[in-house]
């Protein structure tokens, strides 16, 4: 299995934008996501997978459905990682750390999937983009652009996406204090954003 890094940051810390800049590129870097777009191949299959995830847990389904459509998430980064062909460099988007501390914050913490996520194989290291809540509310179109999974409550407003995000920072650190983190500031340039990313990787 080839070694791998973690692209990790609160909810639209533009994570994203990253990624699709890296595969346009085509360069060694394999960035890996089961967002729609960044699907490819068979992987297709899973396209609505966020959707369904959002509605399963606004809809009131049992916290076992919930946690295993989380568990195809991290079951299909995991594999991306270890199929990754000779020569690239997986970049995963969050991995299961992101999935782990929102399971916790909600209250979705039991089951035997977290036992799972964290024997999987841990990242050579990890690039931290670093966005202010203020930042990201706006990004979310004042709060237009939210699923459940992204703020405390079932009502969206400011105040209760400001809390989740700055705890859901705390505990994503929590999480990689063991691993090397890399923190890399997020500007409004994506070509700036992606090349400082690639040269920390490089580093």
């Amino acid at each position: 299995m080839a070694d791998f890094w973690v692209l990790l940051g609160t909810d639209y810390c533009g994570k994203s934008s990253v990624l699709a800049d890296l595969t346009a590129r085509a360069g060694r870097i394999e960035a890996v996501s089961y967002d729609p777009q960044l699907l490819s191949g068979d992987y297709r299959a899973i396209a609505g997978l966020p959707a369904a995830l959002g509605k399963a847990y606004a809809g009131g389904q049992s916290r076992a459905y919930v946690m295993a459509l989380l568990n195809i998430a991290v079951a299909y980064l995991h594999d991306r990682v270890v199929t990754a062909p000779p020569g690239r460099t997986p970049l995963v988007d969050s991995y299961y750390y992101k999935i782990l501390v929102k399971c916790r914050l909600l209250g979705l913490d039991d089951g035997p999937w977290l036992p799972y996520w964290r024997s999987l194989p841990r990242p050579a290291g990890v690039v931290f983009l670093d966005v202010s809540p203020a930042t990201a509310w706006q990004r979310s179109g004042a709060g237009a652009g939210l699923n459940p999974l992204e703020h405390y409550g079932p009502v969206a407003d400011e105040d209760s996406f400001t809390r989740f995000q700055r705890d859901l920072r705390a505990g994503l650190l929590d999480e990689v204090s063991g691993l090397r983190v890399e923190h890399v500031p997020t500007v409004p340039d994506v070509t700036a954003t992606v090349d400082h990313v690639l040269r920390t990787m490089k580093d």
